[in-house]
């Protein structure tokens, strides 16, 4: 009697556990967005605040992972400009770590094929799971070096309609029944999760749309739809309101299918964007309120506005709406992914990120690193951004800009003045700067981090892209 009791306990303790762990490797779809802002979804990214959803577009299937999903409001892409984002994607590293830092820098210092990645760790734990991604790869290497079983191969921004040397086509209202690819790569990303119903076959996939980057291509009907809309305060460009809502339809295909197969059980989706959107389409450097309005600026700067994204999850476990305000970033998804999938926490010396599974089942409101705060590095100048080499450091609510041209420091209370409008460090009482044990602490922490890590040190001239850093040698 005693052996069916302890027994009976065992069993409810495990099924228990296991509905909570999602210990039956479950499957994993990434939907990233390129150039989408954090408001730039019709799903408030913080409860109480509507700036903190687009006042034009509409993205109707977003909301629907949003429904039965969290919404993180603090969530940032590693880097305010593609490349370097996908790459702490894959390997769970700072740009800053692995000396990736801009788009089109050389990274013949990256061993691609030996850097832990999601697939590779996720086949470790089941080497049943299979991995795929379709769409802009924007990495320097192949899908199939990191780990995936079938991609389109080392794309880029040219594949999905990107006229780099025409400024009038990047910007113009374009007309397309596959509008960057949208439909076409979501069709092969339904046909994969098909197969892998079919095999009974846990899977890892990555949707990695051009869309909302130049180009801007919509579908003429979606197109007539906006002409019929009173634009918003905030938002107001007819193309990328009619490409959002073309992206938006594609991400209501793939959760159709999940219900079609019964797979919402085990599924987890994941909404981001690679980096914030584009401040304004022009002229950049004399606009008053840009798109992502209140956040400063956009993309290319570690401003808010260029690395806070929208970021919704949905899968077991988590069964309504909810917000969680625990910043997190993308070096965080590879340990949070091996986490869910096989209740591992990764102990790599060269992991930057950590697992946030516990704010996803309401267990912590903590994210536990290695790393102490998020660090953002763009050691360059930028002749479109704020055009001087900056990093910075998130701990808590507290965020640290520093630019290395003079060393100027700025801190801002981020979680209660999102807009970036009170430069902390500048405030005196008495004669003495008030915050300057916190602006101390938070630049000491920054510094050590780089010299930690040896990342890429700025000097004037540098761009990062012709030559190798054997050759430019400077670090921190």
């Amino acid at each position: 009697m005693l052996k069916k009791i302890l027994f009976s306990i065992f069993l409810l303790f495990y099924q228990y556990t296991h509905l909570q762990t999602n210990t039956t490797h479950p499957n994993f779809i990434l939907i990233l967005a390129d150039d989408q802002g954090w408001n730039g979804t019709s799903v408030k990214m913080i409860n109480d605040n509507e700036l903190s959803k687009s006042d034009f577009y509409e993205t109707p299937n977003t909301e629907r992972i949003a429904e039965k999903g969290v919404i993180f409001s603090n969530a940032y892409a590693s880097a305010p400009v593609c490349a370097p984002s996908r790459y702490s994607i894959q390997f769970g590293e700072t740009p800053a770590r692995l000396k990736m830092i801009r788009v089109g820098m050389n990274t013949d210092h990256i061993d691609h094929s030996k850097k832990l990645s999601i697939p590779k760790q996720l086949k470790k734990i089941n080497s049943k799971y299979r991995a795929a991604h379709f769409g802009k790869w924007g990495m320097d290497s192949t899908p199939e070096i990191v780990g995936y079983d079938k991609s389109d191969g080392p794309t880029k921004n040219k594949d999905g309609v990107f006229n780099y040397n025409s400024n009038k086509l990047q910007w113009s209202n374009n007309e397309s029944s596959d509008p960057k690819k949208i439909f076409s790569l979501t069709k092969r990303a339904i046909n994969f999760i098909e197969e892998k119903k079919e095999n009974n076959t846990p899977f890892f996939l990555q949707i990695s749309h051009y869309a909302i980057h130049s180009d801007i291509v919509a579908r003429k009907e979606t197109y007539q739809k906006f002409e019929n809309k009173n634009p918003g305060e905030i938002h107001d460009n007819l193309g990328l309101a009619a490409m959002t809502f073309d992206l938006d339809e594609s991400i209501g295909l793939i959760l159709d299918k999940l219900e079609e197969l019964k797979l919402t059980e085990n599924t987890y989706v994941i909404y981001t964007s690679d980096n914030g959107s584009v401040p304004i389409i022009t002229p950049r450097k004399h606009y008053k309120q840009g798109y992502n309005f209140p956040l400063q600026r956009g993309k290319w700067d570690a401003m808010e506005g260029g690395i806070r994204v929208p970021f919704i999850v949905m899968g077991p476990g988590i069964n309504e709406r909810r917000y969680t305000d625990t910043p997190i970033s993308f070096s965080d998804l590879l340990p949070t992914i091996i986490d869910i999938s096989g209740n591992k926490v990764l102990k790599n010396k060269n992991l930057d990120g950590g697992s946030f599974k516990k704010l996803l089942f309401e267990k912590s409101d903590k994210v536990f690193r290695k790393t102490k705060g998020l660090i953002f590095h763009v050691p360059y100048e930028n002749k479109i951004a704020l055009e001087r080499a900056h990093s910075a450091i998130i701990v808590e609510n507290y965020k640290l800009i520093k630019f290395y041209d003079n060393n100027e420091i700025n801190l801002y209370d981020v979680r209660n003045d999102i807009s970036e409008n009170i430069d902390l460090s500048k405030i005196y009482l008495n004669g003495k700067l008030i915050n300057k044990k916190a602006s101390d602490r938070l630049e000491k922490l920054l510094d050590k981090y780089l010299k930690k890590v040896e990342a890429p040190r700025w000097q004037p001239g540098i761009t990062w892209k012709k030559n190798s850093l054997k050759i430019i040698n400077s670090y921190h």
